[in-house]
């Protein structure tokens, strides 16, 4: 059987096209890379052109996997992972740690970081994936920080951090919470829910199974979150500190009564884990 990769395919074509599945966009992928987004389209496409397939799907607002680029990176991204970990560990560089997280680093898990550096020598690296587990399965981190529950069929370790309060996200003028400072959580199952799918911690599921919300729309990705909402389409709700860093010009911010705490946790894979991950999960204690 023939072992050989197809004629063409060199390492920049798999690390460029994995940056770009990765970010799902050519200009950040390009900023990862530090190289030109021009030059970056013509690595992914001589990548596409080498495996006769289309990867990506570009339109002018998104980029897309195909089920060939989907499959592709699941594959790729552990081997390239491993690669990378082998040629540190052969430098003479000291060792680093990746430290992955979907959409905001909880101060906790920072303040962690002088004193991992401290104690072990090795470099961390902040790395954001948007991804449920932050890019954990596929290589992309070492150690993830997760908010919400953790998948059931998910091989990773995990350990909590801390907890957060949810605070509801509406639109400005909004007719359901109008003038509202604080709202109970019970009182949310009368109005829609606008729910981020992908990096959310919030469904109609958390609500008891007579009085849910209506789902009124959803979102892969914190930005259409925001516009969503925005947008007049339903409410949203999220973690305190995710909620008020991104502030939105159309968006205001309503107390919680009652409303379960988002448990925020550090994982690491269950298996094959970088030598360094444990030492950082096990160096965590609870704040306070």
């Amino acid at each position: 059987m023939d072992h050989e990769p197809p004629p063409g395919v060199e390492l920049r074509h798999l690390r460029g096209f994995l940056a770009v599945a990765d970010e799902l966009s050519f200009t950040h992928a390009a900023a990862v890379l530090r190289v030109g987004q021009p030059a970056l389209t013509r690595t992914v496409r001589a990548l596409e052109v080498a495996l006769n397939t289309r990867l990506l799907e570009r339109t002018t607002r998104r980029v897309t996997l195909t089920e060939a680029g989907a499959r592709l990176r699941d594959e790729l991204a552990p081997l390239l992972s491993r690669l990378d970990g082998a040629l540190r560990t052969a430098g003479s560089e000291p060792p680093l740690l990746r430290l992955g997280f979907s959409s905001l680093l909880p101060q906790a898990c920072a303040d962690l970081v002088p004193a991992f550096k401290a104690a072990t020598g090795a470099g961390v690296r902040l790395v954001r994936r948007n991804e449920p587990l932050a890019g954990l399965l596929t290589g992309a981190c070492d150690v993830a920080v997760v908010r919400g529950d953790i998948p059931s069929d998910a091989a990773v370790r995990t350990r909590v951090l801390l907890r957060e309060p949810r605070v509801a996200v509406v639109a400005r003028g909004a007719a359901e919470l109008a003038g509202r400072r604080v709202v109970d959580w019970a009182e949310l199952a009368d109005v829609p829910l606008v729910v981020n799918t992908v990096t959310g911690t919030t469904s109609p599921e958390l609500w008891p199974p007579e009085r849910r919300p209506r789902l009124a729309c959803t979102a892969d990705n914190l930005d259409e979150w925001l516009e969503a909402v925005a947008a007049g389409h339903g409410v949203g709700i999220a973690p305190e500190p995710v909620a008020r860093r991104h502030a939105h010009p159309g968006l205001r911010h309503v107390r919680l009564k009652n409303a379960p705490p988002v448990t925020v946790h550090l994982a690491v894979p269950a298996t094959n884990a970088h030598p360094l991950a444990d030492r950082y999960l096990h160096q965590t204690t609870l704040p306070g």
